[in-house]
């Protein structure tokens, strides 16, 4: 036996193997070893190997998914062997052999999913060096979703964009050439697989997916002069199939994304906007959560799909939006919602039935969705609006397919069929017949039991069945002793009885059995013929299901624009963004507090906003619900406010908050300068681009230069649309030289020492950071806020005199300060005598004349 084991292991040395024994599946050898650590399962040894006990562990058959989603959580691949000889005719060894691979991107199996997230196997290829020349070389991604049939090539340029479209599409699992060693190198993901160079060559990939696709060349994909992708395409094809044991017949057709048909977030822009994960790794309290009130798994998988790759193609949004527009007018969303609920999964039902591995309940799910198609077609012929009807047209009709599967299938069909049970009574004679004889059973045991009891005087002797054992007649131990028939034959002893069998019935026995055995291969072999005939309309069926995700997304914006009183933006050719009254469409579900809206304006002659106001002052939220805003109507939703214009937009980017990147030697500067770096290379004329708090990482000086040269250079150069929020207070003198800077702030008014934040936005810079008073909201002791406060006055009053001392020549004069906020850039500190001389009482407030007094004190005492 571990000769066999050994053999197939050989064939697998990257997997775990799954050796099935009987009711469990074992692992030795180092596989034991890593599977006991990942499961917490105890690690045993069988025999010995070169006089060494072979390590191992098991785990029950029945209950193998639970392990199974452990280890592909872990990243970890793992080869499923089975018994496919029988024990009974086995002459040495029982045969075995790998019947499938599960590795976590090509998982297909209900247990091993979430069912509201895709779960992707990605390649990655390119042409040029990506170790010598990485920001030019060319990458081909191919990606695949095994449990719902897409099939998505796209190409980049550069090591960066590379990186962007790894986070947008979250694969499960990762694809590449063994010889891409810089992306190797900088790609930190737990399931990496490298693969020979052979697995990407271009001939073989266009002739792999030709075939697959039983076409002459891939000109109908709009894909064959995409070498690196088909490359990376070719590998995965194979892998797949490989894996699958399978030729994937649900795998229809080829999918091309251009980045210049969506808008492109890059990885930090994702995570600052917690799209679909929050900061902290979850799923509260992000957009998505707020959004995701889609009635499928499947469509809230789109959904998500669609709000990480929002739209740039005006015409499809407007179309969404004609459709959205249409099921809100009478509430016809909520009908739909109705409708749709009662619908499963269809994707990943489909994706089973061309793997051959759907089950009983998959098929009952099936046949329940597919006889509600014709009333959801009704519903939706009755919205005369023509995308509705378009949408209308793809759900087809499949009354052969649901009347064949109301025939043939149990209304409550067991999990698997191993069993039997699956099949509907009256579906098939043969079958019928064959468990009428083991049905029928009952009767004959109940009719022995009484002539058994008469014939031996035993009034408790009892005639049962067991699946070791088979039919047995029992009696206590007591009467065990007494004489009985010659003909009974003892066939187990237990603790309080003796159990007999007799030739009458083990001669029903053998018939029963017979029976049984041949009514569950005939059900098994009718499933079979069942699913060769639903796979003939896969692709109709597949076609079916997407149009119904979409749908379900639509319906679910039109649900979610009235329930929490969304507009509908216009999507306009004239550049600029304009939104009346927006709001943060998470922070106004979380907080308690009545959401305060604000507007804002950025065009051609607006297209920067210096943001300025306290901590807390709600300068994020503002800045993060602009991108919220115009990502939300680029997905073609409505958005959370009372009115918005959106205008073309390329790109979207964040620089909002930074923490150090331990595992990549980052400081908490360098990520910032970075992403600031990242920014102010790419960004365009129609790109949105936030910007918090730059140069906070270093000293003051440095950090109040970088912002006021990136600031500069992005009003200047690059001219995008930016919201710029800061707390040097020296940048609000920026829309003096710039036309097209302008100020805003945060408003927030002092009481009793404390601090109420207004939330409000207002045209003009603040006149201070409230510094102080959001310390003392935190809970720094008093005594420490207190000596703050003496400090400050005492800074203040130097920076006042820096800012007022007799100029040498008009070049020489200095910005004045916004009160409560230093020069920066003011000169030494002057004696008393020069101190007063230069002071002008003029333009001097009541505070900074409270200041001075403090400071006059300080310069004479010295």
């Amino acid at each position: 036996m571990m000769q066999q084991f050994m053999r197939i292991k050989a064939q697998h040395p990257d997997n775990l193997l799954f050796y099935r024994m009987g009711d469990f599946y074992e692992l030795f050898y180092d596989d034991a070893k890593r599977a006991a650590v990942i499961l917490d399962i105890t690690l045993t040894a069988r025999g010995k190997s070169a006089g060494e006990p072979i390590p191992m562990c098991g785990i029950p058959f029945h209950a193998a998914d639970r392990y199974l989603v452990k280890l592909v959580d872990a990243g970890v691949s793992v080869a499923i062997c089975e018994q496919i000889g029988d024990p009974a005719t086995s002459k040495g060894p029982v045969e075995r052999q790998v019947v499938r691979i599960i590795t976590p991107g090509t998982v297909s199996d209900e247990a091993l999913m979430d069912e509201r997230r895709d779960n992707s196997l990605l390649a990655i290829d390119c042409l040029g060096s990506s170790d010598t020349e990485p920001q030019s070389a060319t990458f081909g991604i191919a990606f695949m979703n095994i449990s719902s049939g897409r099939f998505v090539l796209s190409e980049v340029n550069g090591m960066e964009a590379l990186f962007t479209e790894i986070e947008r599409i979250k694969p499960a699992e990762i694809l590449l050439r063994e010889e891409l060693t810089a992306v190797d190198t900088q790609l930190n993901h737990p399931a990496k697989r490298k693969r020979p160079v052979w697995e990407f060559e271009l001939d073989n990939a266009v002739r792999s997916l030709t075939q697959h696709f039983n076409t002459r060349d891939l000109a109908a994909f709009d894909c064959q002069d995409m070498h690196a992708a088909l490359q990376a395409a070719g590998c995965l094809l194979q892998y797949a199939r490989e894996t699958q044991k399978s030729e994937l017949p649900h795998i229809q057709s080829i999918q091309v994304e251009q980045l210049k048909d969506s808008v492109i977030l890059d990885a930090a822009s994702r995570r600052n906007l917690e799209l679909d994960t929050n900061l902290s790794g979850g799923r509260d309290n992000t957009l998505l959560q707020v959004l995701d009130g889609t009635a499928t798994a499947m469509g809230s998988r789109l959904l998500s799909r669609w709000i990480n790759r929002p739209l740039r193609d005006r015409v499809k949004l407007q179309s969404r939006q004609q459709v959205v527009a249409a099921l809100i007018e009478d509430y016809c969303f909520e009908n739909l919602s109705e409708q749709l609920r009662a619908i499963g999964d269809l994707e990943r039902i489909l994706a089973r039935l061309g793997l051959r591995s759907a089950r009983p309940r998959d098929l009952a799910k099936l046949r329940d969705s597919l006889a509600l198609l014709p009333a959801l077609q009704t519903l939706l012929k009755d919205i005369e609006v023509e995308p509705v009807q378009q949408i209308a047209t793809e759900i087809a009709n499949f009354p052969a397919q649901t009347t064949l599967l109301q025939g043939a299938i149990e209304e409550n069909p067991p999990v698997v069929i191993r069993e039997g049970g699956v099949i509907a009574t009256g579906f098939d004679a043969e079958l019928d017949e064959l468990r009428n004889l083991s049905s029928n059973a009952g009767q004959y045991l109940v009719d022995l039991e009484l002539r058994e009891r008469e014939r031996t005087g035993l009034s408790t002797l009892k005639v049962g069945y067991n699946r070791v054992h088979g039919y047995y007649i029992e009696v206590s131990k007591g009467q065990a002793v007494n004489e009985l028939p010659a003909e009974y034959v003892r066939r187990q002893t237990l603790k309080n009885a003796e159990r007999f069998i007799t030739p009458e019935l083990k001669e029903f026995e053998d018939k029963v059995l017979s029976s049984r055995n041949k009514a569950l291969a005939r059900e098994k072999d009718l499933y079979e013929k069942l699913l060769d005939t639903l796979a003939e309309e896969l692709a109709a069926l597949l076609a079916s299901a997407a149009a119904i995700a979409e749908l379900d997304v639509l319906n679910n914006f039109a649900e979610r624009a009235v329930n929490l009183d969304y507009c509908q933006p216009r999507l306009v050719e004239e550049p600029g963004i304009v939104i009346e009254n927006g709001r943060h469409p998470v922070v106004e579900r979380v907080t308690e507090e009545a959401f305060v809206a604000n507007d804002l304006c950025l065009n051609e002659q607006q297209k920067m906003l210096i943001i300025t106001g306290p901590n807390m002052g709600g300068k994020s939220t503002y800045m993060r619900q602009t991108a919220l805003i115009v990502l939300l109507a680029l997905c073609g939703s409505w958005v959370p406010a009372s009115a918005a214009s959106i205008g073309p937009i390329d790109r979207i980017f964040t620089r909002i908050g930074s923490s150090d990147d331990l595992a990549g030697g980052r400081s908490t500067f360098m990520v910032e300068m970075t992403e600031t770096a990242n920014i102010l290379h790419n960004a365009t004329p129609i790109s949105l681009v936030l910007m918090d708090e730059i140069g906070r990482g270093t000293s003051t000086f440095d950090g109040l230069s970088l912002a006021w040269a990136a600031a500069v250079y992005i009003a200047e150069k690059l001219q995008a649309y930016t919201l710029f929020a800061t707390h040097y207070f020296e940048l609000t003198t920026l829309p003096e030289n710039y036309h097209n800077i302008a100020n805003i702030h945060l408003d927030a008014i002092e009481h009793d020492k404390g601090i109420v934040f207004l939330h409000a936005v207002k045209s003009g810079p603040a006149n201070q950071s409230y510094g102080l008073q959001v310390a003392q909201l935190a809970g720094i002791p008093p005594s420490v806020i207190d000596r703050a406060r003496d400090k400050l006055v005492q800074l203040e009053a130097e920076s006042i005199a820096e800012s007022h001392p007799q100029p040498a020549s008009k070049q020489d004069e200095q910005v004045l300060a916004p009160p409560g906020q230093g020069d920066l850039f003011g000169s030494t500190p002057h004696p008393a005598v020069d101190y007063l001389e230069h002071l002008n009482p003029d333009e001097i407030t009541a505070k900074e004349a409270l200041a001075i007094l403090y400071e006059l004190k300080n310069k004479t005492a010295r």
